[in-house]
């Protein structure tokens, strides 16, 4: 059953392409989509190809993400061939979904992008302006003030939906559990700091995180304990990465892309040296400590120490370069 404001809402998206239409360079028609959109269909056909033919919503689900890393790996690398080439495989994901409720008798791609252009629209009221008739004011928004426009729209987005199913719902509920763990709890981070369950300042939290860290010391271990403990430091580190806005995801990101080209440094300097490796690690840097004036690990003892430890297993490495 459709409400006066489901109507006020198609009005108001085809006023604003209208409107959008009009603007010079606008997009025009898309006949390479069309045309993509029915190789998809013509897949699934029952003269088509088996194996499209018989993949499921939930046979596919990883392929989704395996094909979102690529193009994430790609913005990276800065490399624009490579990003288009993922971009189009992560669109063939959304086409062949698609396709699968459309064989279904649930949506179609036309279903998709109607509802994410309505949902654009819907949640730029500074550009758009509002189903109720209100004007945009785009000349009086800062970037910083977009994403409290979009919490606003949310929250009368989870209302709306409560009124339709009787129960409004939770703040979390939306926050998708297939997430990285990461990135999942920046979300519930900051969607519970936004209604005030937050500490007041950074050093607060970081005295939650050495908090955490003390009950993780008292745990004995590998026990499940200290498995729970591990997760509530990490979880606090995530807030203190967030009061100081930076995106935990991408730092850690960052930090492993460091040490990987870090390592494969000295991989190369074993190979060309033909030294033992013990010796090459002593005389590199690995850590990511000190930007541009990194000391040497022969010169940190305590980490030294450590890789020694292991020296057998690199002695063994060596033997195979």
């Amino acid at each position: 059953m459709r409400t006066d404001q489901a109507d006020r809402l198609d009005v108001l998206c085809s006023s604003v392409d209208a409107l959008t239409h009009e603007r010079e360079g606008s997009p025009e028609t898309q006949p390479e989509f069309e045309e993509l959109v029915r190789t998809i269909w013509r897949l699934r056909q029952p003269d088509g190809c088996p194996w499209d033919k018989a993949q499921t919503h939930e046979s596919i689900a990883k392929n989704m993400i395996e094909e979102a890393y690529e193009a994430v790996d790609a913005t990276h690398e800065q490399d624009d061939a490579n990003l288009r080439e993922e971009l189009g495989d992560v669109l063939m994901q959304v086409l062949l979904h698609a396709q699968i409720a459309a064989d279904e008798g649930s949506f179609d791609i036309h279903d998709v992008c109607r509802d994410l252009n309505r949902k654009l629209i819907r949640r730029h009221p500074h550009v758009f302006g509002t189903p109720k008739g209100e004007k945009p004011v785009p000349a009086q928004t800062d970037v910083a003030d977009v994403p409290d426009i979009w919490d606003q729209v949310k929250r009368e987005e989870r209302i709306s939906k409560g009124k339709k199913s009787g129960e409004e719902p939770g703040l979390l509920d939306s926050v998708p559990i297939s997430l990285p763990a990461l990135m999942q709890a920046q979300k519930i981070s900051k969607r519970t700091a936004k209604v005030g369950f937050d500490w007041q300042t950074t050093s607060d939290v970081w005295g939650k995180a050495h908090e955490e860290v003390g009950e993780f010391k008292t745990e004995p271990s590998g026990s499940e304990r200290a498995f729970e403990e591990v997760g509530d430091v990490l979880f606090s580190l995530v807030n203190v990465a967030r009061k100081e806005h930076i995106d935990a995801e991408a730092a850690l990101a960052f930090a492993n892309r460091q040490f990987h080209s870090r390592w494969a440094s000295m991989e190369r300097a074993a190979k060309v040296s033909d030294k033992p490796w013990m010796r090459v690690l002593q005389k590199s840097s690995i850590s990511s400590g000190d930007r541009g004036n990194r000391k040497s690990m022969s010169s940190r003892s305590s980490r030294t120490a450590s890789w020694h430890c292991c020296s057998a297993t690199l002695r063994s490495w060596t033997s195979c370069l």
